[in-house]
């Protein structure tokens, strides 16, 4: 099946996958095209000003009350939220990790998401997790709705497509794709390893950050992020629905798929992007810049410039400052970082650090090359250098990230991580 998509970041969209099914000039019309229900979907207040108001109303085979009967609690094996109500079992510091182990043969999407780490409170939707999904089987008769937030998926091994309400999106390593708070989906690796990353933001949306002096254009681009089109689920057989709600996990039982819209228009939208596109800035004389500058989405607070969330890569890019050191330099950080590798070498560390891997470094905690990568840094010659096959990112955010059990159990846990600096040795020469 060829999937199309519709250009643009926060535009107004309107599709239908069948003609004449979307009502024109108003929204509610007393009886609607094809015997559909109209449905009004909102990720912001009603009264929300119009640059940050987002809704869709869609046109459904059935409304939404009947894609729910009862609810029955049940557990999951490790996707949590915060706050975690034990007490971590790592003590303080900085933590990396190899790719977590493979999952065993026919695990689902549910039973293969993990939660390495979470921030702020999903009550008061404030903060953000941190998950790993590796998984290998489909259900197609099982679908997902997070009321907690919206989930930024971020690959690393693997083709997944991504059902939802309003369309099908693939995604691949390289890519990124979002699903918008209270959207119901379903997942499709056709029985294929699907290995990567979520960020799950219970803050507000993920938006474009500002330019300021960098101007109209650079970094990403609106019109590079795309949005399904329309495209609907007929089937009359039984699904389970699984409602993630206030950090707990709740089912109910259904005759028929959730996923019927025929038609929408709108503004909250699950969206897809190539980071390829990504066209990065960076310093043209001398000094490392800021890794602000490598911002693709960011959740805004009440705080100007501090942010419940920023997705930060670090794609290809030239390095061409004179007598500077090039890698990021040691820093401590009012913001939490957790970093991933997508695929090939990150600048700042020589070893240790793996496609598939991890790292957290929380606020206030150093951090920076590892002692190889100083001297290699410290010594190299500044011709204009390509850093070409990788790609890293971060989930940063104002809160302090609070490790898993999970993540602290873990066997790809590296104890010795913070030995990676002890080879930086006194340098200092007293002019006397």
């Amino acid at each position: 099946m060829a999937i199309s998509y519709q250009p643009g970041f926060g535009n107004d969209f309107e599709t239908e996958s069948v003609a004449g099914a979307l009502p024109q000039g108003q929204n509610s019309p007393q009886q609607c095209p094809l015997g559909l229900y109209a449905e009004q979907l909102s990720g912001s207040p009603f009264t929300a000003p119009r640059g940050k108001n987002e809704r869709s109303w869609l046109y459904r085979i059935r409304p939404s009350v009947k894609h729910t009967t009862s609810f029955r609690r049940m557990d999951t094996n490790d996707w949590l939220s915060a706050p975690q109500h034990s007490e971590p079992s790592l003590a303080l510091g900085q933590y990396r990790w190899d790719p977590i182990p493979a999952a065993p043969s026919a695990t689902g999407f549910l039973a293969g998401m993990h939660t390495m780490t979470t921030a702020g409170d999903v009550m008061t939707q404030v903060g953000m997790a941190a998950h790993v999904y590796d998984f290998n089987d489909d259900n197609p008769d099982e679908y997902v709705c997070n009321a907690d937030g919206e989930l930024l998926f971020v690959p690393q091994q693997g083709l997944l497509t991504l059902h939802t309400e309003l369309g099908v999106m693939t995604v691949e390593p390289g890519e990124i794709a979002l699903i918008p708070r209270g959207m119901t989906f379903k997942t499709v690796c056709a029985k294929q390893t699907v290995r990567g990353y979520v960020c799950e933001n219970y803050g507000a949306p993920l938006t474009l950050p500002e330019r300021g002096p960098i101007g109209a254009n650079c970094l990403a681009n609106p019109r590079d992020f795309k949005t399904p089109v329309a495209a609907y689920e007929d089937k009359e057989t039984p699904c389970r629905v699984v409602y993630k709600w206030c950090g707990g996990f709740h089912e109910t039982h259904i005759a028929h798929s959730p996923l019927d819209v025929v038609a929408w228009h709108g503004n909250y939208v699950p969206y897809k992007y190539d980071l390829s596109t990504f066209s990065p800035v960076g310093a043209l004389l001398f000094d490392h810049p800021d890794p602000s500058i490598f911002t693709v989405l960011t959740s805004p607070t009440e705080q100007d410039g501090t942010a419940n969330i920023d997705f930060v890569i670090f794609p290809p890019r030239w390095l061409v400052a004179e007598n500077t050191f090039r890698p990021p330099w040691y820093h401590r950080n009012i913001m939490s970082e957790f970093m991933g590798l997508i695929y090939g070498q990150y600048d700042a560390k020589e070893e240790g650090f793996v496609p598939g891997g991890m790292s957290l470094h929380n606020q206030m905690l150093p951090h920076g090359p590892d002692a190889a990568g100083f001297e290699k840094a410290s010594n190299a010659e500044l011709t204009p250098q390509k850093l070409d096959g990788t790609m890293a990112f971060m989930f940063e955010t104002r809160y302090a990230q609070q490790v898993s059990s999970y993540a602290a159990s873990l066997p790809s846990l590296q104890k010795d991580y913070a030995q990676c600096w002890d080879g930086l040795e006194r340098k200092f020469k007293s002019p006397t």
